[in-house]
C-alpha cells in the first residue's frame, strides 16, 4: 500500500511538533499502524532525507520488493524511517 499524500501531510506535522524528539514515534506509529516504521540515528542513514525537520530527518522506504530500500517516490513508500538528528546547541 503506497503512501497517500494526505498522510504524508500528517505525517510531516507531527514532525513539526515543538516536542517532537520524545513523542513523534510513538505518536506516527499508534496513527498509522499499516505503515512500517523504522527509528535510527541519522549518522545511520546515507542517503539524502526525503524532509528535513528539526529533530528528524524523514526516509521513505519502498519494501515493496525482496530488499527493503529507501526511496524518492511517495508512491512506491510503504513505510517510513525516521532518522533522528542530535539537537543542536
Amino acid at each position: 500500500m503506497a503512501l497517500a499524500a494526505e498522510e504524508l501531510v500528517e505525517i510531516e506535522k507531527v514532525l513539526a511538533w515543538p516536542d517532537a524528539a520524545s513523542l513523534a514515534y510513538a505518536a506516527l506509529r499508534q496513527k498509522f499502524p499499516h505503515l512500517a516504521w523504522i527509528r535510527c540515528d541519522a549518522s545511520d542513514v546515507t542517503e539524502s532525507p526525503f524532509r528535513s525537520f528539526r529533530d528528524f530527518d524523514l526516509h521513505l522506504l519502498d519494501k515493496a520488493d525482496h530488499c527493503a530500500r529507501i526511496t524518492a517516490d511517495p508512491a512506491r513508500a510503504s513505510g517510513l524511517v525516521l532518522a533522528r538528528r542530535m539537537a543542536k546547541s
